[in-house]
C-alpha cells in the first residue's frame, strides 16, 4: 500500500513479529498493550492519541479479538475514524445478538477473502450486506511463479537424493491432526504398491505449544509401513519456494482449511493441486480445471487423483498452468492491495 502511495502505520503489541517485519520494512510502528480487550478504555485513549498523532483517516483491524478495543477507541475518542475489518478465518457460531451486532454496526467495511465466508457472514451476523466486500488475502507470488533455480537445483538444495524417476508428492505444513500428515502416509503407501517411482515430501514442524506427539505418531508410521526410504521431511526453510519446485504433485489434505495458503503458493508454482474437498478449498481450487479434488480422507479416491496425473503428464502440466493463471490474477498482493484500495476511496471520501 505504501508504494501505491498511501501512508502506512503498524499499530502492534511489543515484540510481536508484525513489529519486527514492520521495521524491517521501515514502516513507522506503534506498540499498544490492551490487557482488558473490549473494556480497556486506558488503552482505547491510547490508541486514539495514536491515530491523532498520525492523522488517521481509516483503521484496518486484522484481528477479531481486537475489533471491541477499535469500536471502543470510534465511540469514545474518534467517531470520525473508518474502521474496517479484514476476516481471516470462518466465524463459527452464529455471531447475531446485542453485543456483536452494536460491534459490527461501527465498521464502515469488512472485508471476507472467500465468497463462501461472505455468504456465511451474511447468514451469521446482522451486517448490512453493503458493507461487506470480497478482498481475497494476498501474497507475494512472484518468487513461486518465476523462480531463479531449477528442480534439481531445488532438490539438491533439500538434500533430496531421489531416483531419476521419481516423482515427488509434497504437504508444505506444519504437522498436526488437522493437516492430514497421517492419511497421506498411509495414501502413498498404497500408491507405491503400483507406482514405486512416487515419493513424498513433508516440510514443517510440530504446531507451537502443543508438542510433538503427533509428528512422532506420523513419523513412526512411516517406519512401520516401510517408507523410510521414500518419505523425506524437511523443516521449514526462508525460501518457502525452493519446496515448491522441488515437488511434481502438491497435496492439501487438511480437514478444514478457511483460505489455503499453501494451495495458493502451490498453484502459483504451477503444481498440479491434489486436495480435500473441505473448507475454502472448494472455492480456491477448481476441480477438474485448477486441481483435483478428493472426498476428504478417501483413500482411493486420493489415490484414483494422483494416478490420473501420474498416466497423463499432459493433464498434470495443464492443470498447473491454469492454476498459476488463476492464482496470480486472483490472490496476488497486487490485486489484495487493488481491492482494499476501492474500499478505502469509498468509506474515506
Amino acid at each position: 500500500m505504501t508504494q501505491r502511495g498511501w501512508p502506512v502505520q503498524l499499530i502492534t503489541l511489543p515484540d510481536s513479529p508484525i513489529a519486527a517485519r514492520g521495521h524491517e520494512l521501515n514502516l513507522p510502528v506503534a506498540l499498544l498493550r490492551n490487557p482488558w480487550k473490549a473494556v480497556d478504555f486506558p488503552a482505547a485513549a491510547s490508541l486514539g492519541s495514536i491515530l491523532e498523532k498520525f492523522k488517521t483517516k481509516a483503521l484496518i483491524v486484522t484481528r477479531n479479538g481486537d475489533l471491541g478495543l477499535a469500536v471502543l477507541c470510534k465511540k469514545w475518542h474518534l467517531p470520525s475514524l473508518r474502521l474496517l475489518y479484514q476476516q481471516h478465518m470462518q466465524l463459527g457460531l452464529a455471531k447475531r445478538g446485542l453485543v456483536h451486532t452494536l460491534r459490527y454496526r461501527a465498521l464502515d467495511a469488512w472485508l471476507t477473502p472467500l465468497h463462501r465466508l461472505a455468504q456465511e457472514v451474511l447468514e451469521k451476523t446482522r451486517l448490512p450486506a453493503a458493507r461487506l466486500h470480497v478482498v481475497p488475502l494476498g501474497i507475494e507470488l512472484e518468487k513461486f511463479a518465476r523462480p531463479a533455480f531449477s528442480q534439481a537445483q531445488a532438490r539438491a538444495q533439500l538434500e533430496l537424493a531421489l531416483p531419476t524417476q521419481a516423482v515427488l508428492l509434497g504437504l508444505i505444513g506444519r504437522f498436526d491432526d488437522g493437516k492430514g500428515q497421517d492419511f497421506v502416509v498411509e495414501a502413498v503407501a498404497a500408491l507405491r504398491q503400483r507406482h514405486p517411482q512416487v515419493h513424498l515430501l513433508f516440510v514443517g514442524e510440530s504446531t507451537r505449544n502443543e508438542g510433538n506427539a503427533y509428528r512422532e505418531a506420523v513419523l513412526a508410521r512411516v517406519q512401520a509401513l516401510g517408507l523410510a526410504d521414500a518419505v523425506h521431511v524437511r523443516a521449514f526453510a526462508p525460501q518457502p519456494e525452493v519446496a515448491y519446485r522441488a515437488l511434481d504433485i502438491s497435496i492439501t489434505a487438511s480437514v478444514n482449511e478457511t483460505y489455503g495458503m499453501v494451495t495458493i503458493e502451490a498453484m502459483a508454482a504451477g503444481l498440479p493441486v491434489v486436495a480435500s474437498a473441505t473448507g475454502g478449498t472448494l472455492e480456491i481450487v477448481d476441480d477438474g480445471r485448477t486441481g483435483l479434488l478428493f472426498p476428504l480422507r478417501d483413500k482411493p479416491a486420493f489415490c484414483a487423483a494422483v494416478e490420473r496425473l501420474l498416466h497423463d503428464p499432459a493433464l498434470a502440466r495443464q492443470l498447473g498452468q491454469q492454476a498459476q493463471t488463476e492464482a496470480l490474477a486472483k490472490y496476488s498482493h497486487h490485486h489484495q492491495c487493488e481491492l482494499t484500495e476501492r474500499v478505502l476511496f469509498d468509506v474515506v471520501r
